[in-house]
């Protein structure tokens, strides 16, 4: 029991700040005059994301049981991150914001 509550703190933990990267990614990236919208969309798909993950798995469990839930939803979440990584390489090859480069290369910065 201690073990299950450890690791859903842990998981909650690192949910709360993949939310948070991911919404400072959002306003650094988006454009000043679509920054509000875009901001919108992606917090009503944050709130909708996790009460949808856990109906599915719920259902999911419900269907085939616990462990075999687990595991299916593992692969799951392994087989779309290897898509989504053939599918838009430069997303796993990105290592700084291009547009930030260019900031500071007409700024005269150096770039790293």
């Amino acid at each position: 029991m201690m073990i299950a509550l450890i690791a859903l703190f842990l998981l909650g933990a690192g949910d709360m700040v993949s939310v948070y990267i991911r919404h400072q990614l959002v306003q650094y990236e988006t454009p000043d005059e679509i920054r509000g919208r875009v901001s919108a969309v992606n917090s009503v798909f944050i709130g909708a994301s996790n009460e949808l993950g856990e109906f599915e798995s719920g259902i999911t469990a419900g269907w085939f049981g616990l462990v075999r839930a687990i595991l299916l939803g593992g692969a799951a979440t392994l087989a779309v991150t290897g898509i989504w990584s053939m599918l838009f390489p430069v997303l796993s090859k990105m290592d700084r914001f291009p547009h930030l480069a260019q900031e500071r290369a007409q700024s005269g910065q150096k770039v790293a």
